[in-house]
């Protein structure tokens, strides 16, 4: 059995497979008629229309020469996607790492006929049969976008970019003379518990720490203990990209984990001076992933906006209003992103970026690590205070 077969396993056996499993529709072997509609589960800042800024529409052109309309829900985060994908409904979602599995596993999203995507072949190879989305061969999705969750902070404060994931997991002095208490946050889903144990990793090698997502009870209790810790320091958990927005702007949060998006806003708004930077220790990240709905009500419009997330005009146009990387190297070379644009968003970060994906308790060689509904329950109480 392959890896991510064994993963896709796991995933099913730990408990995310639920009583009623969506029955999958046959992959389609051609495209037909559009059925006037497309509806997409999506992070924000991922589909974007023109209404924020003109200069980034790649929805429009898409609605013109198809006749497709776009429809879009935002998501804070992955289970909140798998959430509504499992209610229906919905035709795509942009699904990262550790939610793209729990769909496989859950039969709630088909298998792609890479046959019907035009431009498969200049997707990154990287990508193109990543654990995440790829089981024994099958295509459960069509790569979108990847990058860091960054250290964001405030450049007024901070004269050089922080060296280390110390200035949100433990109290200190920061450069202004002031403690961090309070003026600093954390992610609310529970995958962030991955940010601390990659922070172990690298702080306490004798916890023997290799992937921050496959964690032994002694590793993940370490990492729990760290987030206990934070939690005496963290202003709020940020679930909401536009909250944090706000938080950096004026209410004195100085430095967190976040994505590339808040990042290009708050520079956008002018208001204070930000930066963004993966310290030593590495960074989580997201390798997205267009998926379909085993359900999906408008399948021909689904592959159709398949397609069309591979256009440069798709690919470069959100790696410039979110600050990703495309999966799709060549869009690097389109006006509106350009080649420094992808160094910028950290191209060549790649390796040094730990994906997203499910923690399962069957980790590999012999080794049983802790579930990922565990995290959701030891996640939960620390943010509670239990």
């Amino acid at each position: 059995m392959s890896q991510a077969n064994k993963l896709t396993a796991a995933v099913t056996a730990a408990v995310f497979v639920v009583a009623g499993q969506t029955a999958s529709a046959d992959m389609l072997t051609s495209i037909g008629p559009g059925e006037g509609e497309v509806s997409i589960v999506a992070w924000p800042g991922y589909i974007e229309r023109g209404e924020s800024d003109p200069n980034y529409d790649w929805v429009t052109g898409f609605e013109q020469a198809t006749g497709c309309k776009v429809t879009v829900k935002t998501a804070g985060s992955s289970d909140e996607m798998v959430s509504l994908m499992n209610a229906g409904g919905f035709d795509l979602v942009t699904a990262s790492g550790d939610a793209s599995l729990r769909l496989i596993a859950g039969q709630t999203v088909q298998e792609i006929n890479t046959a019907l995507i035009t431009d498969w072949s200049k997707v990154d190879p990287n990508l193109q049969s990543a654990v995440w989305h790829t089981v024994d061969g099958k295509h459960y999705g069509v790569p979108w976008q990847w990058g860091a969750n960054v250290l964001m902070y405030n450049a007024d404060v901070f004269e050089n970019a922080p060296q280390s994931w110390s200035v949100v997991f433990e109290e200190q002095t920061l450069p202004d003379g002031k403690s961090n208490k309070g003026r600093v946050q954390a992610y609310y889903g529970p995958i962030y518990v991955a940010d601390a144990a990659l922070y172990l990793k690298t702080n306490r090698p004798d916890l023997g720490i290799q992937d921050p997502y496959a964690l032994t009870q002694p590793q993940f209790d370490a990492a729990v203990d760290l987030l206990r810790q934070q939690r005496l320091i963290v202003n709020k958990y940020w679930g909401d990209a536009a909250a944090q927005v706000d938080d950096f702007t004026s209410e004195g949060v100085v430095a967190s984990t976040s994505w590339p998006y808040q990042v290009n806003a708050l520079r956008a708004a002018g208001k204070i001076k930000v930066g963004s930077t993966v310290p030593k220790e590495g960074a989580t990240g997201w390798a997205d992933t267009t998926m379909l709905h085993a359900q999906a009500p408008h399948p021909n419009c689904a592959y159709m906006w398949l397609n069309h997330s591979l256009s440069n005009n798709a690919q470069a146009g959100t790696a410039a209003w979110f600050g990703s990387v495309p999966a799709v190297p060549a869009a690097c070379a389109d006006p509106i992103l350009t080649e420094q644009g992808c160094k910028t968003n950290g191209i060549q970060n790649f390796k040094r970026i730990h994906f997203w994906k499910t923690p399962v308790r069957d980790c590999g060689g012999g080794r049983e690590c802790v579930p990922y509904r565990d995290w959701v329950a030891a996640y939960q109480a620390v943010q509670s205070g239990s």
